[in-house]
């Protein structure tokens, strides 16, 4: 029996949460939202379940408003995070707010942004903002501020704090925090041994990278079967792209 686009976009949140613990991009916090198709709500984990062995069962459903509309349990604390995202962009569809120890770094060196160093870097090669107020986004106008400093791109930085992500689909989510994360170390290694960083040009980028699509599809279905094959992701959920 084909499962319903709510459930399958359920278990790609669970597993895409488990799978960003796995890659050290989320931790004991963080969270995934996920719009529900046709309607102005979204799925979000509860706040105090394990991102370990996240649930898709235990998924809430949020409104625009930030009101859980269905489920018996709190949305983060940071829910307004995601409601004031994706009002503001329509064209999103999966919202990702993590603590990544190599993102807060940049937050913490004066004139020294993420460079576009890796193959798939090309999605924030315009540059990264940088969201000055560290506290937790945990109001609509404190959200509607950091959509404001996201504005059209893919990611900002929140200082001293973390950052946000967002994209067409979860495992476009998913592959861009792996990515994104692959990117920050490969320029603090450089860093690390006292050179100066050469970044990708654009013609670089354009001929490295293929179809994002497909990379999105190869690099979702290689990491979601690496992780049920560890036990990470049970085997019945749905690995489809």
């Amino acid at each position: 029996m084909a499962k319903s686009v709510r459930a399958k976009l359920a278990e790609q949140v669970a597993a895409a949460t488990r799978m960003l613990v796995e890659e050290n991009v989320l931790d004991y916090s963080g969270h995934i939202s996920c719009r529900l198709p046709g309607t102005d709500t979204f799925l979000i984990q509860p706040v105090s379940d394990s991102r370990a062995e996240l649930d898709p069962d235990r998924l809430v459903i949020v409104d625009l408003d930030g009101n859980v509309v269905e489920g018996n349990w709190r949305p983060p604390l940071e829910v307004a995070l995601h409601v004031e995202i994706l009002k503001a962009r329509p064209d999103v569809q999966a919202v990702l707010h993590c603590h990544m120890d190599e993102a807060i770094t940049f937050t913490l060196m004066k004139d020294v942004p993420i460079l576009p160093l890796r193959v798939y870097a090309k999605r924030w090669a315009a540059g990264i903002p940088t969201h000055a107020d560290p506290g937790h986004v945990n109001t609509p106008e404190k959200g509607a501020a950091l959509a404001e400093t996201l504005g059209e791109g893919g990611a900002a930085l929140i200082r001293a704090h973390g950052l946000v992500m967002v994209a067409e689909s979860v495992p476009a989510l998913f592959v861009d925090a792996v990515h994104f994360r692959e990117n920050c170390d490969q320029q603090l290694r450089v860093m690390q041994v006292g050179r100066e960083p050469v970044p990708l040009t654009e013609d670089e980028m354009e001929l490295i990278a293929g179809p994002r699509d497909f990379h999105v599809a190869k690099l979702w279905n290689y990491y979601v079967r690496k992780n049920q094959a560890g036990g990470i992701v049970p085997q019945d959920w749905d690995s489809d792209f």
